[in-house]
């Protein structure tokens, strides 16, 4: 009976060491990225000059206009200013780093490691973006407010609402790049997936363009894929667009994609083990 309790006793022990591993990634890749902090002071500046121009790019289609898509100009100034900012939050380089693993064969000693590869990845990537919103997302959009007349939302639920769906773009963008970076496993050399998938998220998510603006039959394709859950979504919420009820309605959303990314992510994960190929290795 003792030994029972004592075996019992070491599983809790080694998993409550295991999960506390998983948090020391977040810890350790916040770190990484703070010795490159200068990196970010720049990218402040970058950030800022592509609000920047899709400000007065969008201020010129307006012309004397007060609506276009369902947006008013001050409507597209604030969802311009917060999609690139939450950008600078959800964005990392998942994908690549998985892909330079399999090309270099170190994924084969990832893989006999007593953790979740994948699960290290996404932890990985949540330091990075805590790292992201606090030395560039919030400074960046400070100074957007300076510059640009963006107009903040005066409903708790609406930064609420926000702020839980901008930790789901993390996740769902997460996801979609952890799937493109498991794909080189199948194609070995997937530089050509990885450019045209930052290209699709970045157009069909809202970021460039809002799907409201899109022609009648491609918005209703886009609402069936998980790109809006990354950009257009949460933007909707901040700009008031989207009010009460409606805010969790597109939460729900959220989580249904992110529930459903799971599924390829999962296959390709166990399909990848059973079949290790490494180039170089």
């Amino acid at each position: 009976m003792s030994k029972s309790l004592e075996a019992g006793s070491t599983q809790e022990n080694g998993k409550l060491l295991l999960l506390g591993a998983y948090f020391d990634f977040i810890r350790i890749r916040f770190l990484t990225m703070l010795a490159y902090r200068v990196n970010y002071y720049s990218g402040i500046l970058i950030y800022t000059l592509n609000i920047g121009v899709n400000y007065f790019t969008w201020k010129a289609i307006y012309g004397g206009g007060e609506s276009l898509g369902g947006f008013t100009s001050a409507q597209m100034t604030t969802y311009v200013a917060v999609s690139w900012m939450a950008r600078a939050f959800y964005f990392n380089n998942l994908d690549r780093e998985i892909s330079s693993d399999i090309r270099d064969g170190s994924i084969a000693i990832q893989f006999i490691r007593p953790y979740n590869y994948v699960l290290v990845k996404m932890m990985q990537g949540l330091g990075e973006g805590l790292f992201r919103f606090l030395m560039l997302m919030i400074p960046g959009m400070v100074v957007a407010i300076l510059l640009f007349p963006v107009e903040l939302p005066t409903d708790p639920a609406a930064w609420i609402g926000f702020l839980v769906m901008l930790f789901f773009s993390f996740l769902i963008s997460s996801q979609i790049n952890v799937i493109t970076g498991l794909s080189a496993f199948f194609v070995e050399n997937n530089e050509g997936v990885m450019r045209m998938k930052r290209v699709i998220v970045d157009l069909f998510s809202g970021l460039i363009v809002p799907i409201s603006l899109f022609p009648g039959w491609l918005s209703s394709v886009l609402n069936v894929l998980p790109f809006q859950a990354i950009t257009y979504l949460p933007g909707s919420v901040f700009t008031g667009r989207v009010q009460g009820v409606g805010i969790w309605n597109v939460l729900g959303i959220q989580v249904f994609w992110f529930l459903v990314l799971l599924i390829p992510i999962v296959w390709l994960y166990y399909a990848a083990r059973k079949r290790l190929f490494v180039q170089g290795g």
